[in-house]
């Protein structure tokens, strides 16, 4: 019992951080980080408290983690590689498109480096090896922390009694219709004002999205046109059309809707991948309000889930070069 007295106080205490945190402001990545060490020290807890009774079956439990490691990347290889397969057939030739083939591919091809340093065994091969796996181990904690606090926040159904509606724009399709990534969006958005209608309310709809180089008129002015065919009164339709990014999005349509009611509440309507990081960005740009997501094709999910956590990489570059860096510096520090 006395074993698992440590990880069970360290468990509690993530715990307690990641509540106080996500009442403060569940739009932050850090409660993903939270959430992650709490249940690692749970998980290590319920080891502790086994062993205490059973040291053996604790024994089996901790080999079975360990063994269902080699099986798992495995067959998430396998998955990747078929996923990007599917997207390349069916969303055609994009760099987007294929992220989890790449993945796949560079997973095969990291287990075949490191069979192969082994083999040869030469120290300046085993440090670069030691610094791609540290690098790799770093942004694998991330990616899951990151993936892990997208399903719990992505679970979160919209906030009631809002006063806006915002949905954000994905491009056109033949520069004029709204393709069915977008319509998901649009159709998500018309349930929650179903829902609000059916309290009493009548939140107003922000579309959200300029035109592209590519397209015949802006993106807000399709998704407006869509809403009012799906029975929503064109006077409850307000249209931002000059944004290009999703901050912009999101900054241009709070200027909207301040303008309209300076302590306003909203809800932001995405898909589902996208949910995590706007809400990061609706942070941001200081948006007063949740996001929510619509679905999403299966094989869409996981490049577009890579894309997510890549662009998250990039806007935490500085800090994460340095981490790389210093994993990089301690291997050349063996050299030594």
């Amino acid at each position: 019992m006395q074993a698992a007295a440590i990880p069970f106080a360290i468990a509690a205490l993530c715990c307690a951080a990641f509540l106080v945190s996500f009442l403060r402001d569940r739009r932050r990545l850090r409660n993903g980080f939270y959430l992650f060490f709490a249940l690692l020290f749970l998980g290590i807890t319920f080891i502790a408290l086994l062993a205490s009774v059973s040291p053996d079956a604790a024994g089996v439990v901790a080999l079975g983690v360990v063994l269902l490691i080699v099986p798992t990347v495995l067959a998430l290889t396998v998955f990747l590689i078929c996923n990007g397969i599917t997207m390349l057939r069916r969303e055609g030739r994009r760099l987007a498109n294929v992220l989890s083939l790449l993945t796949g591919i560079g997973i095969c091809l990291l287990i075949v480096f490191n069979a192969t340093v082994t083999r040869l065994a030469w120290e300046p091969l085993d440090i670069l090896r030691g610094s791609l796996n540290g690098i790799i181990v770093y942004v694998s904690f991330l990616f899951v922390c990151f993936l892990l606090y997208s399903i719990v926040y992505g679970r979160i159904g919209p906030e009631k009694d809002v006063d806006f509606v915002v949905v954000l724009g994905s491009g056109l399709l033949d520069g004029h219709q709204v393709p069915p990534l977008l319509a998901s969006r649009l159709k998500r958005a018309k349930r929650v004002v179903d829902a609000e209608a059916r309290r009493g309310r009548e939140p107003m709809v922000v579309t959200s999205g300029g035109q592209g180089p590519d397209e015949d008129l802006p993106e807000s002015h399709a998704m407006a046109d869509y809403l009012v065919e799906a029975g929503l009164p064109r006077e409850r339709i307000r249209r931002e059309d000059q944004s290009r990014t999703t901050f912009e999005n999101l900054t241009f349509s709070a200027e909207i809707m301040r303008e309209e009611k300076a302590d306003y509440r909203c809800t932001v309507v995405t898909n589902n991948f996208h949910v995590l990081r706007a809400a990061l960005i609706a942070r941001r740009a200081k948006v007063a309000g949740q996001v929510i997501g619509s679905p999403t094709a299966w094989y869409f999910w996981p490049s577009a889930t890579l894309r997510e956590f890549a662009a998250i990489l990039v806007d935490h570059k500085v800090k994460n070069l340095i981490i790389c860096g210093l994993i990089v510096l301690s291997q050349l520090s063996r050299a030594f």
